[in-house]
């Protein structure tokens, strides 16, 4: 089976043109809703649970980690399900899914009647439909967009997500401020509901018509597709080292460092804000970007992750962190883009939620190893020393994946590459 769909060059389409198709339309609206509202939850999440009777740091912890591993440890369930089923459907059901578990989060903390272990259920139950909604929606925009418009489709829906994010954590915290955690986590189950109204609207994408076999021989199937492309699990395993360092640095090293050094919170957010900032650039630049060969472009921009990293270990000044971490923003979001394009292209469409469920996992997997070890290590080193470690660890792993071949050399289709479709977004 080919991989690569028959298309007339890209010529003269742009991002905008995009949404003179419906479906698209909808899916863009669905998705950049659905981040806008999940910005509310983490923030009254953890400060309700964090205000609960005798609450403390282990409490939040024994929250978080009943909503991450079920996200994780179903994550390929929700692949094999995404190929089995209308991916349109499955996100539909996840996210009304969600939606129940918030408001019950909601009714749990509006009436004071909020046991540990009834949060910590209900954060189960929205991390079980996050490992639904995931592959399923890497699935479903090949299903909607011709292949010659997927890279600019990803990058203009990467906008939307990244104004809908900015925007929500912007928002939370004065929500959670003026309404109470528990009003903040109705705010969310009400724009996943509005999501789910509008994936309602989208026709449901038919099945992939495949010959339905166990669960395990898809599982095996879907390792298969994914171990038998040598570019594919090698960046996957270079993410895996890569995310365990952002955990470390930006969930952990980076604000110590900046309470210490620069200022506390007011500092950190306006590097995060920078980082987000870079993000909305990053889009545009991605949907201009043609390159013959999309994954040697795409892994040499995680070079720049360890740009803010490295600012923040030697003591760089807060605006010259925040400058380095735009630049981080903008270089992730092409690679993002280009990423999540070569995948839709190379990967055939019966299995690709599969395998971006192992592409998911994989990349996750060593993300709370990150955390977990991110205070050890300051103690031993410092923290600045030890944020110099994860950028050396980033830069290590980045040049690993581009000494193997297939990744250097894997070329984007003639038609995607062709003058004509270096158009605006």
């Amino acid at each position: 089976m080919t991989t690569v769909r028959d298309a007339a060059p890209e010529g003269g389409t742009r991002g905008r043109d995009l949404f003179d198709d419906r479906r698209f339309r909808l899916l863009f609206l669905a998705r950049s809703i659905s981040v806008l509202a999940a910005a509310f939850g983490p923030v009254a999440l953890a400060f309700g649970v964090l205000d609960l009777p005798g609450a403390s740091a282990t409490t939040l912890t024994v929250v978080l980690t009943a909503q991450t591993v079920p996200q994780i440890a179903l994550m390929l369930f929700g692949g094999v399900v995404a190929d089995r089923i209308s991916r349109t459907r499955l996100m539909l059901t996840a996210e009304l899914a969600s939606a129940a578990a918030f408001f019950g989060l909601a009714t749990m903390f509006v009436t004071g009647h909020a046991p540990v272990w009834g949060i910590a259920l209900l954060a189960a139950a929205t991390g079980i439909a996050l490992a639904l909604y995931y592959p399923a929606l890497t699935g479903v925009v090949p299903e909607i967009v011709r292949d010659e418009h997927l890279q600019t489709a990803n990058g203009v829906l990467r906008l939307g997500v990244n104004s809908a994010r900015l925007l929500g954590m912007a928002a939370a915290g004065g929500a959670v401020a003026l309404l109470g955690a528990g009003w903040a986590l109705a705010v969310n189950g009400v724009g996943l509901v509005v999501s789910a109204a509008l994936l309602a609207a989208l026709r449901p994408t038919p099945g992939t018509g495949r010959r339905r076999t166990s669960m395990m021989s898809d599982l095996r199937e879907g390792r298969r597709e994914f171990a038998s492309r040598r570019w594919l699990w090698v960046i996957v395993l270079q993410f895996s080292f890569v995310i365990a360092a952002m955990q470390a640095a930006f969930g952990v090293l980076g604000p110590v460092v900046a309470k210490a050094d620069l200022g506390g919170a007011p500092a950190w957010s306006a590097i995060l804000v920078g980082q987000g900032l870079g993000t909305l650039a990053g889009v545009f630049l991605a949907i201009r970007l043609r390159p013959r060969r999309p994954l040697l472009v795409a892994t040499s921009m995680v070079f720049a992750v360890a740009l803010p990293i490295t600012l923040l270990g030697i003591g760089a000044p807060v605006y010259v962190v925040a400058l380095g971490a735009f630049v981080t923003g903008a270089a992730f979001d092409v690679f993002g883009v280009m990423w999540e394009t070569t995948m839709q292209r190379e990967i055939p469409r019966e299995a690709l939620s599969r395998v971006a469920a192992y592409d998911g996992l994989g990349s996750f997997m060593f993300g709370p190893l990150g955390l977990v070890a991110a205070a050890p290590l300051a103690d031993a080193v410092g923290a600045h020393h030890a944020l110099l470690l994860c950028a050396a660890l980033i830069v290590l792993v980045t040049v690993g994946a581009l000494a193997v071949p297939e990744v250097r050399n894997l070329r984007a289709p003639t038609h995607v590459v062709d003058s004509r479709a270096l158009t605006s977004g």
